[in-house]
């Protein structure tokens, strides 16, 4: 559910491996070309895309297009650099600050394209040009912000702040702090350090994401006898046959693995064993090749925080964050964690209850949970989950759901465009225009789940809003839902169906942007801010006026029934102890790798796992972390190092925000407008709680969260 927008140039310079950002064409229709690269002048990255809102031309778009188009827009950014760096007339914001967010147009758009496809379409050559890449870019991001010359002009416009105003002198101060953290007043001994560290990590952070995508596609589950798939409807069963064919498995069945520990297909599947195998192929991905991987990134980040004058990576990535120091991540965790381990155990004890009622005479295991779980939920709110699904067909969703939703607070709307190039068939495109009429920008849908692609949900700003470069934006939101075999309905769990709001929150956050500065725009926000527009989105689903527009059979159109509904919206807490307590250990794990200091070694990451688990309470067996160290992309190969709290710290805000919106009228154009404006419009070109004050008259607390994830009585 993380947000991928890429930040503009001089913050993607700081995490240009860091990111997991997402790649061109099909991966089934791209030629790569041999020989010579493409012409310059023939290269559509060299020049601005004359679609509308400068919409990638992926038609034109091939493979062998990229690495020129990187290399001469670093060339080309390198030079507009420079002579910022060189200039004789003295530093002003204009020359200085507002030239360096107008620099390197090709480089960033190349750069955009790039990364919003490595995730979506990959393949071999994709994945080896990004390795090729990653170190080049790494050490272009370094040559701006290590620029001792650049770095006197950015400190003399910083002095002078006091002379700006608004947007203008967050400008100066987060271009200013970029530029420290990035490494600026260090020694040249230093610097070269820096540079050598930031390297191998580009390298690292690229090896543990390409590393972590091999393993999932290997770990695929085939099975033989469409016997062990019992539990599974005939829709389902025909979606793996699909899956086993289109990866060269005829006449068999392909469980293709999500990013998380969980597997959602073991609610369903009867076959013990077959639970398990698909539990330990996604528990065990990644362990071989990423542990040594991780082990030397962690490494490499606590060498690089002493560098820069912190005693861990953690207090160095929270000193921009809202949080601020690790003590105040590990209080708010830590105050969770014994509520999620006491009612996770006792959702344990009613689960293993239901196993000895159905004749099973083992304990609980962690491929049990989710599968005995839905028996214990059908039978206290008596709910058959292919019941719900049929009343929440995923073009429904979309239409009758998502964007109506977005009409009654926002007043925009969503037009189909299909003259518009994509990167994969899949994917839908909808000019999105304001209640007047006004076009506000374009957004893709990117819903099903295919090889390739990586795992989980995420939005991502192909061109971010700015209005220095009058740019309105281009964003895709991403999801993974199983594509159904050609002819059938997709319909999706109510997770699904709620991911799919999740995501647009990240997409209103990116939509509505407006923002001068492209640095400041959209979702380039703190990580424990930027989850708080898409956690708030979510819940509107379960809205009254929403679900009634919605929830309507894929068959006959009818309403889902109201008792049915009631059960539904009933059980929406039911198994929180287990999610609570699986975030938490990921949450966690993810702070602890990052509290270890310079010089600290770590011999075993399963030890280490085991023993942080154990310090906060968080080590029950049949309830394992979300992501375990080996496939945790967030924080080895993302940008939620240090960072995976945000999470919750993020639904703490959302939380109270809904609840408080819930109180003053709900689903209003008033409330969204209001919203709009005082959040969703900021960026960052105001300290996010200045926002949320100004939005919610006060900070937030914790009682609406703890009421949302039914952690009180």
């Amino acid at each position: 559910m993380r947000t991928l927008s890429l930040v503009p140039v001089l913050a993607y310079a700081l995490a240009t491996s860091a990111c997991a950002h997402d790649p061109v064409a099909d991966p089934q229709t791209t030629t790569t070309q041999s020989g010579d690269a493409p012409m310059q002048d023939d290269n559509p990255l060299v020049h601005e895309s004359t679609l509308l809102y400068h919409a990638p031309d992926y038609d034109a778009i091939e493979l062998a297009h990229f690495r020129p188009a990187f290399e001469r827009g670093m060339q080309e950014h390198a030079a507009e650099i420079a002579a910022i760096a060189s200039a004789e007339a003295a530093p002003t914001f204009e020359n200085t600050l507002v030239a360096m967010e107008r620099s390197g147009e090709i480089f960033q758009r190349t750069a955009s394209v790039f990364f919003s496809l490595t995730g979506t379409i990959s393949n071999d050559e994709l994945r080896a040009l990004e390795a090729q890449m990653a170190p080049l870019l790494s050490a272009h991001s370094d040559s701006i912000t290590l620029n001792a010359e650049l770095f006197a002009r950015v400190e003399a416009v910083y002095e002078a702040r006091d002379a700006l105003e608004g947007e203008d002198k967050r400008l100066a101060e987060k271009t200013y702090e970029r530029f420290v953290r990035a490494g600026a007043k260090l020694d040249e001994d230093q610097k070269a350090e820096i540079r050598a560290i930031n390297s191998e990590l580009s390298k690292l952070t690229t090896d543990f994401s390409q590393n972590l995508l091999a393993a999932t596609t290997n770990n695929a589950v085939v099975v033989d006898d469409v016997a062990e798939l019992a539990g599974l409807s005939e829709s389902e069963i025909k979606g793996l046959a699909a899956a086993a064919s289109a990866a060269g498995h005829e006449g068999k069945y392909l469980i293709n693995l999500l990013n998380t520990t969980r597997q959602p297909i073991l609610a369903s599947l009867d076959n013990r064993a077959l639970r398990q195998r698909v539990w330990e192929a996604s528990a065990s991905r990644g362990v071989e090749d990423n542990g040594p991987v991780l082990r030397r990134i962690v490494e490499l980040r606590a060498n690089k925080a002493a560098l820069l004058g912190h005693p861990t990576w953690a207090a160095y990535v929270l000193e921009e964050q809202m949080a601020k120091t690790p003590d105040a991540v590990l209080k708010i965790l830590d105050d969770l964690a014994p509520r999620a381990a006491a009612k996770a155990k006792r959702e344990a004890e009613a689960i293993q209850k239901a196993i000895k009622k159905s004749g099973g005479k083992f304990e609980l295991q962690p491929w049990d949970w989710a599968y005995y779980a839905e028996k214990v939920r059908a039978e206290k709110f008596d709910l058959d989950e292919a019941e719900i699904r049929a009343y929440f067909e995923l073009d429904n969703v979309l239409q009758n759901g998502l964007f109506f939703t977005m009409e009654q607070l926002y007043g925009i709307t969503f037009e189909e465009r299909t003259d518009l190039p994509v990167y994969h068939e899949d994917v839908r495109t909808f000019e999105v225009f304001e209640a007047d009429g006004t076009s506000l920008g374009l957004f893709y849908a990117d819903y099903f789940a295919r090889e390739g692609k990586r795992g989980g949900a995420w939005m991502n700003a192909i061109v971010g809003q700015t209005k220095l470069l009058g740019h309105k934006p281009v964003i895709v939101n991403v999801l993974n839902v199983p594509k159904p075999a050609e002819g059938e309905p997709a319909l999706l769990t109510f997770s699904e169906a709620t991911t799919m709001f999740h995501e647009m929150g990240h997409g209103v956050h990116g939509l509505f942007s407006d923002a001068n500065y492209p640095s400041l725009a959209g979702t380039a926000v703190p990580r424990d801010y930027v989850e708080f527009p898409s956690q708030f989105e979510e819940d509107w689903l379960i809205d009254p006026l929403v679900i009634a527009n919605v929830a309507k059979h894929y068959e006959t159109g009818a309403p889902i029934p109201e008792e049915l509904l009631t059960k539904l919206l009933a059980s929406r807490k039911f198994n929180q102890g287990f999610d609570s307590l699986e975030y938490l250990g990921s949450a966690l794990l993810d702070m602890e790798w990052h509290l270890i200091p310079k010089g600290a070694a770590i011999d075993d990451v399963q030890t280490f796992e085991d023993q942080a688990l154990a310090k906060h309470g968080v080590n029950y067996g049949p309830v394992p972390p979300r992501y375990k160290s080996p496939y945790f992309a967030h924080t080895f190969a993302g940008g939620y190092s240090a960072g995976y709290y945000a999470y919750l710290w993020t639904e703490v805000l959302a939380a109270d925000a809904f609840a408080f919106m819930g109180d003053n009228g709900g689903l209003t154009r008033a409330n969204g407008d209001k919203f709009r404006e005082l959040i969703l419009s900021k960026g960052n070109t105001i300290d996010p709680m200045t926002q949320y004050v100004s939005y919610r008259g006060q900070e937030p607390t914790v009682d609406a969260l703890l009421q949302r994830r039914g952690l009180v009585d």
